[in-house]
């Protein structure tokens, strides 16, 4: 019963002593922004243009920038949602209320998307007219069982950007 209990007492030692190596994540406790050591720009589709220093920290001010605007609008989409949630839970939900929560929150979300796309454009005049052909032909194809957008595209996966244009 001793040997058990200190058995026991040992793997549980292990376990608990083990367990910030887990929390620190494989991108070095950066988060997923960073990848092998960069903050932006470096998605598969990204890495084959072979950007230059220069343009690499324009696109990252333009990055940074952007996100900097939409954080207002991100954190408020949040709350609309939740609103929206809320009104769902209700027993006997009031319709009228709901499309106007919803609609609050397809607003935001198109608000988001233009400044994405003014920023994706931003992004390819800093490119060079041979980067931005090779930009245009770099979209994937279809992905495991024929999922438009490639299926499940994790970090490093053959999505056409995660950041950038």
């Amino acid at each position: 019963m001793k040997k058990l209990i200190s058995l026991s007492m040992i793997v549980l030692t292990g376990i608990i002593l083990t367990t910030p190596a887990f929390a620190f994540g494989m991108f070095g406790g950066r988060g997923p922004g960073y990848w092998n050591g960069e903050r932006y720009c470096n998605t598969p589709a990204l890495r084959n243009l072979n950007l230059s220093a220069e343009q690499k920290t324009k696109i990252e001010a333009l990055i940074s920038e952007n996100q900097k605007s939409t954080k207002p609008l991100r954190d408020k989409m949040f709350d609309k949602s939740l609103e929206l949630r809320r009104l769902w839970s209700q027993t006997n939900p009031d319709r009228n209320k709901i499309y106007a929560a919803q609609k609050e929150v397809r607003a935001l979300r198109d608000e988001m998307q233009d400044k994405r796309m003014a920023m994706r454009l931003e992004i390819r005049k800093i490119l060079t007219q041979e980067q931005n052909e090779k930009l245009a032909n770099s979209y994937w194809g279809r992905g495991p069982g024929f999922v438009p957008r490639g299926g499940m595209r994790g970090h490093g996966g053959h999505s056409r950007v995660v950041y950038c244009p």
